[in-house]
């Protein structure tokens, strides 16, 4: 799953989806990655008013992952981010390799 615009509403969207798949299919069943890259990076920093829910998420296994080169053009540093998040170099490239690889590409 994609997340490129901060919108607080839009990412409960995206956590809820990410928990409604791993209800409906099994958590153990699948691999659910969502990639914040733009604004959509807000919600995944210290000051995130959805920590929490990022947190729940991560706690179930989603794999959440920052986009570096947003957080260079933000000057962000991996302090300033949410605890176990992982990282890649350019959160595009990231969604990109992930479909080659046969992932389902959900941009809700």
């Amino acid at each position: 799953m994609q997340v490129s615009d901060g919108d607080p509403t839009h990412w409960r969207m995206v956590l809820n989806n990410a928990r409604n798949v791993q209800t409906h299919l099994g958590a153990s069943n699948v691999d659910i990655e969502i990639v914040a890259f733009g604004p959509g990076l807000d919600m995944i920093t210290q000051k995130s008013t959805l920590k929490d829910r990022v947190r729940e998420s991560i706690a179930a296994g989603v794999r959440i992952v920052a986009c570096e080169n947003t957080m260079k053009v933000h000057k962000l540093t991996r302090d300033d981010m949410l605890p176990s998040l992982d990282y890649v170099e350019a959160g595009i490239v990231e969604v990109m390799v992930r479909q080659q690889q046969g992932f389902i590409y959900v941009h809700p």
